[in-house]
């Protein structure tokens, strides 16, 4: 973080430099005028909003991977990525011949089952009846025990062979089942209702049930996973405000709350997730795009707010401060202007600047709150490398309000190098038509 600072820093110094040079130039007679060129900003009185920042991942609401259920070929695919599909509806189908076969063969056993209990059926009844005519005789002594006792016999086993034909046909009504089952699995067909994406089937191709073959989910709905720390639990809680952005938003900013928090802590890493759910109608958010999410957890004591670009690591003592221009004012009628000033004002006179080491107590993504600088106080925000290398207690100052420098604190490196650029290109071709 230190190193992206004083990046920063130096590219602020460089495009501020740049700005400045054409006044310098008329300048240079006058010793005093060669005092460095900084801007300044008014520190303010006030509480900074707490906030974490942490990378988030897109996902779509009800996201799923579509998996096949069974080996089997591709033999059509009835979707394209970008298409809507309900739930239920048919994506793939795949070859079911096999699966057809294999349906065959066990309805044709369940017959043979079915068949073979009525052999058992009739044998029983026939032993049964017999049985019956046996009693009958043995009650006028026609009969004997010996044959009575013979059928029981054949009865039970009867009984038995019934019984057996009753389970052989559970068996082959299940297996019937179970290929039927595999028969309309060859049929792929979407979990949920949403939009159709990541297709990695096509006709031909073998699926196995470890292979994905579509991604399926609601785009107007985003769910963004992000990972807390055990201590994080500890102040970031559910309903809290967050907002997201990203490069890839450009200037929009995402407002929404933590939805739900595992109380799960991960085997080893000591961290768990948290989801944020928000409404994607507009399309913004990809499935699969990292975002930054700064979760705003309360606010801090009140103190003197200063933007993180007026905090300055002195290389050679390695003291953490804030240049003041000490002696420097403007009238409040002025201040107000400036908020709304369309154009920078001018340079003012060298004026006299002083290193104050400072303590940041709450650091905000814009500014920081810190102890050692007064409410009011004009704070350099950019060029404090310049009066370090001259090692001056004078510079010159301009003036700026703190939209600009929050804005240009969010530009990224290369938009600021960018700018630099375009500047000295527009510079020079000036100077060749004046030439």
């Amino acid at each position: 973080m230190r190193k992206i600072n004083s990046v920063l820093a130096v590219i602020f110094a460089l495009f501020f430099i740049n700005a400045c040079s054409g006044e310098e130039e008329f300048n240079t007679d006058n010793t005093e005028a060669l005092a460095p060129a900084v801007e300044v900003v008014q520190a303010q009185f006030g509480a900074l909003p707490l906030e974490e920042r942490l990378n988030g991942l897109v996902r779509a609401a009800n996201q799923v991977d579509i998996y096949p259920r069974i080996n089997a070929p591709v033999e059509e695919v009835y979707v394209q990525d970008g298409d809507e599909v309900e739930k239920g509806d048919p994506i793939v189908r795949l070859r079911d011949s096999e699966f057809r076969e294999q349906l065959k063969q066990a309805e044709a056993a369940l017959r043979i089952n079915i068949a073979q209990r009525r052999q058992a059926e009739a044998a029983l009844g026939e032993i049964e009846s017999e049985l019956r005519r046996e009693r009958v005789l043995a009650e006028r002594d026609l009969s004997s025990e010996l044959n009575i006792e013979r059928l029981e016999a054949q009865k039970e086993s009867a009984e038995a062979s019934l019984q057996l034909a009753n389970a052989q046909i559970a068996q082959a009504e299940s297996l019937v089942e179970e290929r039927k089952e595999a028969l309309d699995r060859t049929i792929v067909r979407a979990p949920v209702s949403g939009t159709v994406g990541g297709r990695s089937a096509e006709p031909g191709m073998q699926a196995n049930t470890g292979e994905r073959l579509f991604t399926i989910g609601d785009l107007s709905n985003s769910r963004i996973t992000i990972s807390l720390t055990e201590k994080m639990l500890g102040y970031i809680n559910k309903d809290q405000t967050v907002r997201i952005f990203s490069e890839n938003l450009g200037d929009t900013v995402l407002t929404a709350e933590v939805s739900r928090i595992s109380p799960f802590l991960g085997a080893g890493n000591f961290s768990t997730e948290a989801e944020i759910d928000i409404d994607n109608d507009s399309g913004i958010l990809l499935p699969g795009m990292f975002v930054t999410v700064d979760v705003l957890y309360g606010e801090s004591e009140q103190a003197t707010i200063v933007p993180l670009s007026a905090i300055y690591r002195n290389p050679r003592s390695g003291e953490t401060g804030i240049y003041v221009a000490t002696s420097y004012g403007l009238e409040s009628e002025v201040i107000e202007e400036l908020e709304e000033a369309d154009e920078p004002l001018s340079l003012s006179n060298p004026t006299d600047v002083e290193f104050v080491p400072i303590e940041v107590i709450a650091r905000g993504r814009d500014a920081a709150g810190v102890t050692g600088v007064r409410s009011g106080d004009w704070v350099v925000t950019v060029g404090q490398n310049l009066i370090d290398r001259d090692n001056s207690d004078r510079a010159r100052v301009r003036p700026t309000s703190w939209m600009n420098i929050v804005e240009m604190q969010r530009l990224q490196p290369q938009d600021l190098l960018r700018q630099i650029m375009e500047q000295n290109v527009a510079d020079r071709s000036a100077m060749n038509l004046e030439n």
